[in-house]
């Protein structure tokens, strides 16, 4: 017979496991189904990821950064771990319980289908995650197939690719961080670029993201956006590797790699781009000034010193269009990720044309009953961030205990 349990969350990430934690205050039983291991998909990041955010901005509910290194950067295997002991702390998990399938019920509450019985609950927080399935272009299918093409999530180190030159395909913090390491191995390396805003790790005496959470930056709705795509946008170009450092367009053409526009088609050997390094570059120096302006607006509403914040430098921005891909071992992409909830779950208009649940507070539309944590911009910005998700996982808790409440 199936298992019958009032709550059940999907994923023992961040999202899942904040949930866990408030609905642990709420006094709601529940369980947490995770496929493999909680905190699996930062594992599954390259071998030398760290996070971009310091230490302390690891803000858990009951489970915030405590170590010696507060303005360090935590590795991916040390994320895990502190997600492992969280999860140890709660005691819901149920590890190697992957859910295959989410179907509604007639009369109410959900079936999840897993590799074992079926379950049934009432309410079902689906807490799979921000990074889902990674976005490659539809271009490269004209890729020739003696060039290696591998997505952010396969990626691990220089030393795993064949040898000679890469393209790297994104604009994002990945695709810089791994840009950087290729170069610095000793790869040639040539970059098609997309928009994305950049600053300083460091400005006066604060690191960036202390500057950005006295601000209003990651307090964005989507409203507030230029439009509902631009949730897919890259966040700050930046690093945490060896320390944390500036890491943008810049700092890479300086270090050798080779800067070109957009990815517009490959044939076989062949990659085409658009001319649009320019404007590239250009509204990424927008995004540069629209930080700097909320760090000075902090200043003057805290009453803190206006740092001094130096003009960019130049930057050439002539760049080939066409780039022969004869010699080169392998393409790197890391151009964001899309979501699969419509892979497992049957819930039609479920998602809208982005690929994000249509939702009201976290609550799908179509399917009451079902919520959804740690999705960008799902309230705010900061939805799926480690010092974010747990004010979302408090919110989902609230709403769920108000559900269950006795009428």
């Amino acid at each position: 017979m199936p298992e019958d349990i009032d709550v059940v969350i999907i994923g023992a990430g961040q999202a899942g496991l904040a949930t866990s934690h408030e609905l642990g205050r709420h006094g709601i039983e529940h369980v947490v189904l995770e496929s493999t291991v909680p905190g699996s998909s930062w594992l599954g990041r390259w071998d030398s990821f760290t996070l971009v955010g310091p230490n302390h901005t690891v803000r858990l509910p009951g489970a915030p950064y405590a170590g010696a290194d507060p303005s360090g950067f935590m590795s991916r295997t040390e994320i895990a771990d502190h997600l492992q002991a969280y999860a140890g702390r709660l005691g819901r998990v149920r590890e190697g319980v992957p859910v295959r399938a989410l179907v509604p019920r007639e009369r109410g509450g959900f079936d999840l289908r897993t590799d074992g019985d079926t379950v049934r609950s009432r309410l079902v927080v689906a807490a799979t995650g921000a990074y889902q399935k990674p976005h490659v272009p539809p271009a490269l299918a004209g890729l020739s197939r003696e060039i290696l093409c591998v997505d952010v999530q396969h990626y691990r180190n220089p030393g795993a690719l064949p040898e000679g030159a890469v393209l790297v395909v994104g604009s994002g913090q990945s695709a810089c961080q791994i840009a950087e390491e290729l170069v610095l191995s000793g790869r040639d390396v040539v970059m098609a670029c997309g928009r994305a805003p950049w600053f300083l790790r460091r400005v006066g005496d604060r690191d960036l993201f202390e500057w950005m959470l006295d601000t209003q930056f990651f307090e964005q709705t989507v409203d507030q956006l230029p439009s509902p795509a631009a949730r897919h946008g890259a966040n700050p170009q930046a690093s945490g590797a060896g320390g944390g450092h500036d890491l943008h367009y810049r700092t890479l053409a300086a270090l050798g790699v080779r800067l070109v526009g957009h990815l517009g088609d490959v044939d076989g050997h062949t990659a085409r781009f658009a001319p649009d390094l320019p404007e590239i570059i250009a509204a990424g120096d927008a995004g540069f000034e629209f930080i700097g302006r909320l760090v000075v607006e902090c200043c003057t509403r805290t009453g803190r010193p206006v740092p001094d914040i130096p003009e960019p430098g130049a930057l050439d921005t002539t760049a080939p269009t066409e780039v022969d891909l004869r010699g080169f071992g392998a393409v790197v992409v890391a151009a964001g990720f899309r979501s699969r909830y419509t892979e497992w779950i049957d819930v039609p208009g479920l998602v809208d044309e982005q690929g994000f649940p249509v939702h009201v507070d976290g609550e799908s539309t179509v399917a009451p009953d079902l919520h959804f944590v740690g999705v960008h911009f799902l309230r705010r910005r900061r939805s799926s961030l480690l010092f974010g998700v747990g004010d979302d996982a408090a919110a989902t808790a609230q709403r769920i205990a108000s559900r269950l409440a006795p009428t």
